[in-house]
């Protein structure tokens, strides 16, 4: 039997915390319920019941900011709803696979005359070439048509608070998207309003699957390494905390460097306010430590 425990106190009550759960869960094997014997050692994106094995930096009631697996600093909040709106950087791979079926289609009809061998090959090297360049084409010009992936979704935000007049967003610019900040009542992750917000307004489906394993919501506050030019990983590579003594010295230098050169970026811009400017306390403080901490109002370069 193998549980992990834990605590804001310290290692010795960690332990003791993992004691009293190997002991529950053991009872409950015993008594016939199907439980897994043991925990498995992931990091945020895949542990379900387990809080997220990161090192707490900072602490502003129950706001905690963590270190993440690659050294970045995130806000993690129970009720404060954060909803992280990627955008695809290239053509989905849908639109893809339609314009390599096309192509295919296209170049069978105008060899017809050709073997049946020789016809599906050319066709098949004809779709691999000219397919990502074909979607890349359709891409634009549905942008031109319906807007970029910003406008789109600050249309989908916009469109949300329009039949959800009572809610109000504060919207930020990510490096690879946007980022909204429900201002007008706290939230809990599992609740039928945050999963129709999600859906709605399109959110990173992973992001959207974590709020609910991890019972919080979550911002990276501080820039990805590779984005401010530190190529080195910060020590263990596997990210989950704690770490062995003798791996300390090599992380804190690691984290010396990262912080002073994070220091010229930001990690998201302020856009605006959406809705109805409705202002929930607990909203407003986490805003204040985020954008503090993103230098969100700053112009600094965004990583």
């Amino acid at each position: 039997m193998r549980k992990f425990g834990w605590s804001d106190v310290s290692t010795d009550a960690a332990r003791q915390h993992a004691n009293q759960r190997a002991k529950e869960a053991l009872a409950a094997i015993l008594s016939g319920e199907p439980l897994p014997r043991r925990d498995r050692k992931v990091r945020y994106n895949g542990s379900e019941g387990v809080p997220i094995r990161e090192e707490i930096v900072a602490s502003h009631g129950d706001v905690r900011i963590t270190r993440n697996s690659y050294g970045a600093l995130c806000l993690n909040t129970p009720d404060v709803l954060f909803v992280d709106l990627d955008f695809a950087m290239r053509p989905p791979g849908l639109l893809v696979a339609l314009s390599a079926l096309g192509i295919f289609s296209l170049f069978a009809s105008m060899t017809a005359g050709m073997k049946p061998a020789l016809r599906i090959i050319g066709s098949l090297i004809a779709a691999a070439v000219f397919a990502g360049q074909i979607a890349a084409v359709r891409w634009r010009i549905q942008h031109l048509l319906h807007g970029n992936e910003e406008e789109q979704a600050l249309q989908r935000i916009s469109n949300f608070v329009d039949q959800h007049p009572d809610w109000h967003f504060r919207v930020y610019r990510t490096p690879a998207g946007l980022r909204a900040l429900a201002m007008h009542r706290t939230f809990d992750p599992h609740e039928d309003d945050v999963a129709k917000c999600f859906e709605e307004l399109k959110a990173d489906p992973v992001y959207s699957r974590m709020c609910q394993r991890q019972n919080c919501f979550r911002a990276r506050v501080s820039p990805k390494p590779w984005r401010i030019g530190v190529r080195e990983h910060i020590r263990p590579r596997n990210g989950a905390w704690p770490v062995r003594d003798e791996v300390k010295p090599a992380r804190e230098a690691w984290i010396k460097n990262y912080e002073a050169l994070a220091a010229e970026f930001a990690s998201c811009r302020f856009i605006g306010d959406f809705g109805s400017l409705k202002m929930d306390a607990k909203a407003s403080m986490v805003r204040d430590l985020h954008d503090r901490l993103c230098q969100a109002e700053s112009e600094l370069p965004l990583a």
